[in-house]
């Protein structure tokens, strides 16, 4: 009864959210997002790295059909949510041409394809820090309060809502495939992440964001080029991977718990991505989809990135049924159900 209970205030809550947008304006006047290549939308398009996503077959599905950066089909589960709130357009790569003028006064996109909480991981594919993308964030409060002047600029930065996505690349991407796997234990290793992401949180908040929301880690076990590198010739996620990611999620958090508890007028929600994941995976049908081991990309079991090309033999023609776009990414059908999980969580942030 509890869970339906709260499935229902969730709904009615929706419903008058929903009449809220109907009358013309987001629920929130900014949606600013940094972290990495699950919330890239081109950031890293003209960077000297091999991790982009700015060719076919990305972006197939997406508005113009036309590959922006995403790595994805379509549409990232930040761009249903930037939909979700009200906005009209999606917040632009902060280092694109479309972040100028007016449009910096709904929000931009900060993140970068192959950057985490620890910040040699970004440094290892040559792209943008976390350090360097609050940096970034800095420099863009400066340019909104030059067009709107600091009252207004304030408000915006306190109320707009700030979405951070990270973790990823640091285990997968760097931890388990270089020798910091013998310098640290998994449990050493995500400490030294949260402390970099309890650093981040402060000084975000130092900077006027009141309204913050993070990720967890998902089954990053379950990822279809995880299951091939890590999977020791079995088809099923690696149990180990997925461990790892569950410790790293409690640690989220409670240090998360304990910064809402220190840091005065924030409001801070961890948003569980693990679950609704699993879920599309271990029971894909249940949630509309045929296909959840491999990607839809090439063979499906490994490819992303520049791997993940036009000429990729085997990619799928119909990608609705897959959870995954390519070997680490869901597809623009998976993000649309994360996209719903987030806003039934989100609450907090948009009230």
């Amino acid at each position: 009864m509890e869970f339906s209970g709260s499935k229902l205030l969730g709904s009615l809550t929706y419903l008058a959210l929903v009449f809220t947008m109907a009358l013309g304006d987001p629920l929130v006047p900014a949606l600013i997002i940094f972290g990495d290549s699950v919330v890239d939308v081109g950031n890293n398009n003209n960077l000297n790295t091999v991790v982009k996503a700015n060719f076919p077959p990305y972006g197939r599905d997406f508005v113009n059909h036309r590959p922006t950066g995403r790595f994805c089909n379509g549409k990232l589960a930040t761009d249903f949510t930037a939909e979700n709130l009200g906005f009209t357009s999606y917040p632009p790569a902060y280092l694109s041409q479309e972040a100028s003028g007016k449009n910096l006064l709904t929000g931009v996109n900060f993140a970068s394809a192959a950057s985490g909480y620890y910040d040699p991981t970004a440094q290892l594919y040559n792209s943008i820090s976390l350090t360097q993308q609050l940096n970034n964030y800095k420099q863009y409060q400066s340019k909104v309060v030059n067009m709107v002047g600091q009252a207004k600029a304030n408000d915006i930065f306190s109320r707009g809502i700030h979405l951070l996505s990270a973790g990823n690349s640091d285990f997968i991407q760097n931890y388990y495939i270089t020798p910091l796997l013998t310098v640290y234990t998994p449990d050493q290793f995500s400490d030294i992440l949260i402390r970099s992401y309890s650093t981040f949180i402060q000084n975000l908040h130092g900077l006027g964001a009141r309204k913050i929301g993070v990720t967890s880690l998902p089954p990053i076990g379950c990822l279809p080029a995880a299951i091939t590198i890590f999977g020791a010739g079995s088809n099923q996620c690696v149990s180990r991977l997925n461990g790892d990611a569950i410790s790293f999620n409690k640690k989220l958090s409670s240090t998360s718990e304990s910064l809402q508890t220190k840091l005065p007028g924030l409001t801070l929600v961890v948003f569980d991505i693990y679950k609704p994941l699993l879920d599309m995976v271990t029971k894909p049908s249940d949630n509309g989809f045929m296909e959840s081991r491999r990607a839809c990309c090439g063979t499906g079991t490994l490819e992303t990135s520049v791997l993940c090309n036009s000429r990729s033999i085997g990619t799928c023609n119909n990608v609705t049924g897959y959870v995954f776009w390519d070997g680490f990414h869901p597809s623009e059908a998976a993000n649309e159900v994360l996209a719903g999980d987030l806003l039934q969580q989100g609450f907090p942030l948009i009230l």
